[in-house]
């Protein structure tokens, strides 16, 4: 009897674990397996910029690399830090994101559980004086599943002219394409001054803090609108 009432749970799991947790899996480990070679492929065009602008005369300007463990990357670009984060979870895409409407996941509903890597944007000088109150921004996010099919959202410069999801594999010519068009928007996105309104009042405290520690907050577009350009995933 209590065999027969533990039936339909205990088939339940099982079935979850052959199939949910093994496809969630495979999505963790082609994502990690992205970003421990987008890391690489960061730190080689370091290297390989880095090389370019010494041959130049007057161009003082150098990527700096830093390994930030297994789930973060940085590079520094003059006044410009760009954060690539690997989020630990795997995920399922909400039921109204346009890469539904893909003839792939019509065809395959489990292939929409995907690895997310994000790519924030900050000032440099944010960190060094650790004005902990600046803004950074997410300039973009790549979405990977268990067969390493990917897409990418984020502002319109950081879209990516791929194929439809499902149609394209992550690969070392596409991570690379990611990376050259992040680091190219990063700098073309510049730092511009508030409106007066917002920066018109300041306390005495924060008159009487060190610049380093200044709670006057400060980012690339504070004060102005920066929504989110979706990518139409077809």
């Amino acid at each position: 009897m209590s065999t027969n009432i533990d039936a339909p749970p205990r088939e339940a799991i099982l079935k979850e674990l052959l199939e949910k947790v093994q496809v969630k899996r495979k999505a963790y480990d082609a994502t990690l397996e992205t970003f421990t070679q987008l890391k690489e492929l960061l730190h080689e065009l370091c290297n390989d910029m880095n090389e370019t602008l010494e041959e130049k005369q007057g161009i003082p300007t150098r990527l700096e690399y830093r390994d930030r463990g297994k789930f973060e990357a940085e590079i520094k670009i003059a006044g410009d830090i760009l954060i690539f984060t690997m989020h630990s979870n795997v995920f399922l895409l909400d039921g109204s994101h346009p890469a539904w409407k893909t003839p792939y996941l019509q065809k395959e509903p489990e292939a929409a559980y995907c690895g997310m890597i994000n790519i924030y944007n900050f000032l440099s000088d944010s960190f060094k004086y650790n004005r902990t109150d600046d803004l950074g921004y997410l300039i973009g996010r790549i979405f990977i599943n268990k067969d390493k099919r990917f897409f990418v959202e984020g502002k319109r410069q950081v879209h990516f002219a791929y194929p439809a999801f499902g149609e394209a594999s992550m690969d070392k010519e596409a991570i690379t394409a990611i990376l050259e068009t992040a680091i190219l928007y990063s700098i073309e996105f510049d730092l511009l001054a508030p409106p007066y309104d917002i920066s018109k009042e300041a306390t005495v405290g924060q008159m009487n803090t060190k610049v380093e520690n200044a709670r006057l907050q400060t980012g690339k577009r504070l004060g102005f609108g920066f929504n989110t350009d979706d990518v139409n995933i077809r």
